[in-house]
């Protein structure tokens, strides 16, 4: 069980990253022009923007009644471990806190640790339900108590849906996961490369061949053919190289690789070896850093699913300052890589700050419920930092989801990693089922 969960974990890890800085929406599966954010005005939704300095103007601290928001998030157990979601929250409440609370309410945080087990998550749901919270989120939670929460009329955010009963919880995931990113994968697969038949690499286990899945019935929806290639949780380089022979053995048109970590410069380096032209679309973990440093040019070819692009904007600084501390590192160091899923949590907590201040502006009264109801109707609300909307119950089958855009980017050559050209944002809805 723990391999499987690595795996399923190291995939949403993957996907999640491109969803921190989404810098644009679309309305069309793909849209056909160049990644915005290299230019034009930066967006800021609620914040006002100082223009002698290019930095967002910072309030003064609220006034209002506090609001007790819990915190439910998986730490301290192997492979499902991920403190960086709680720590960039707590950043972000302290900074809100200073400067202009959540709808000008200060939060009170009550953060509980789930321990990957469905005891532990409802232990958690029963505490900060006994602690009169009004709004729960959740940072990584596999087993969330929904019930709980339902019952004591607590409604709940959480940063993505990881198991599939999350995807038709009662509550709203302001990302949407493996579901969507695969969808995303196969209508670039169908709309830029026009594939008509894909070829998948996937380790044989619960959680790969759960994410594999995914991309198989959005495969089907695009009306594209596909053939799954299975290996081992862990290849030697001579096993990455016989299953990317096996993949391109059918001559698709396309091939997807689903693996990760040191899969991302096995299976690089093995279509390199075999001289195999046939391009490939995998997660952004395999646009790490370290990965395009150790493999350099064999990753020309390959495109990455969910990689966002840095950028300059005030906000992505405000984020640089809050959170650098935090990683221990110096601001001038982080990249969009750089947080990791913890990143999600600190997108979340920002976009529904941005939501309770436009509520506020509108006369509407910020508490939980009313919240998570106007996050859901729409009302123009973005993710903090873009022009992506949140639509939240879009596709009939996934009514938790809120956001289910991606941006993608390829090799450029000599160790860069860039937006596709001629390609933007690429919208899962259309072939996610």
């Amino acid at each position: 069980m723990r391999k499987s969960r690595r795996y399923l974990l190291a995939l949403v890890h993957a996907i999640a990253i491109g969803s921190v800085t989404v810098a644009c929406g679309s309305g069309s599966t793909v849209v056909e022009s160049e990644l915005p954010g290299d230019s034009g005005p930066d967006v800021v939704d609620t914040a006002v923007v100082d223009t002698s300095s290019g930095d967002v103007a910072e309030p003064g601290p609220p006034t209002g009644p506090e609001m007790i928001i819990g915190l439910v998030n998986s730490e301290g157990v192997p492979s499902v471990d991920f403190p960086d979601i709680r720590r960039f929250i707590e950043a972000a409440v302290a900074y809100t806190n200073d400067h202009g609370g959540f709808g000008n309410r200060p939060v009170v945080l009550e953060t509980c640790v789930a321990k990957g087990s469905p005891e532990t998550s409802q232990a958690c749901a029963q505490e900060l339900v006994g602690k009169n919270a009004e709004l729960i989120l959740l940072g990584f939670e596999l087993f969330a108590d929904y019930k709980t929460y339902s019952a004591a009329g607590v409604p709940v955010i959480g940063v993505l849906p990881v198991l599939a009963p999350d995807y038709t919880a009662d509550a709203l995931f302001i990302t949407g996961g493996n579901a969507t990113s695969q969808a995303a994968i196969a209508a670039v697969a169908k709309e830029h490369f026009q594939a008509a038949s894909v070829s998948i690499i996937h380790a044989d286990n619960p959680g790969s061949n759960s994410t594999a899945a995914s991309l198989q019935s959005a495969l089907d929806a695009a009306g594209v053919t596909w053939r799954a290639v299975k290996g081992g949780d862990n290849e030697t380089d001579a096993g990455y190289q016989g299953l990317m022979r096996e993949a391109a053995s059918s001559d698709p048109d396309v091939i997807v690789s689903l693996y990760a970590e040191a899969g991302c410069v096995g299976t690089m380096r093995g279509r390199a070896s075999l001289g195999i032209d046939i391009p490939v679309i995998t997660t952004a973990a395999c646009a790490d850093k370290d990965v395009i440093d150790e493999v350099g040019d064999d990753a020309t070819g390959w495109m990455f699913a969910g990689l966002a692009q840095d950028d300059d904007s005030p906000e992505r600084r405000l984020q640089n300052r809050l959170l650098a501390p935090v990683l221990g590192v110096d601001e001038a160091e982080l990249t969009t890589a750089s947080y990791g899923l913890g990143g999600l949590g600190y997108l979340m907590y920002m976009t529904l700050v941005d939501a309770a201040e436009k509520m506020v502006g509108e006369g509407v009264e910020v508490n939980g419920s009313s919240l998570f109801e106007y996050v859901r109707a729409g009302n123009g609300t973005m993710l903090f930092a873009s022009t992506s909307p949140l639509e939240c119950g879009a596709v009939a089958t996934h009514p938790a989801v809120c956001s289910f855009v991606f941006p993608f980017g390829e090799y450029k050559g000599d160790g860069v990693v860039g937006p596709v050209d001629g390609l933007g944002l690429v919208d899962s809805k259309t072939f996610l089922r």
